[in-house]
């Protein structure tokens, strides 16, 4: 998905995450907002995933919207 459409469905990009990964922060969330490097690092970073599995978590997510 490119950054225009990962801004354009940002708000319902951000539920599912935040329904799927609780220990997202909002605040982490606008940080990363239509950034998807930034976002895999986030999700990385807070549940302890690699690079890959960040990455294929994503794109799970994003298959979904």
């Amino acid at each position: 998905m490119d950054r225009d459409r990962l801004e354009g469905k940002w708000t319902e990009i951000k539920g599912r995450l935040r329904e799927a990964y609780g220990v997202l922060s909002d605040d982490e969330l606008e940080e990363a907002r239509g950034d998807r490097e930034q976002l895999e690092g986030k999700l990385q970073q807070r549940l302890g995933q690699t690079k890959d599995e960040a990455r294929k978590t994503l794109d799970q997510i994003l298959e979904k919207v």
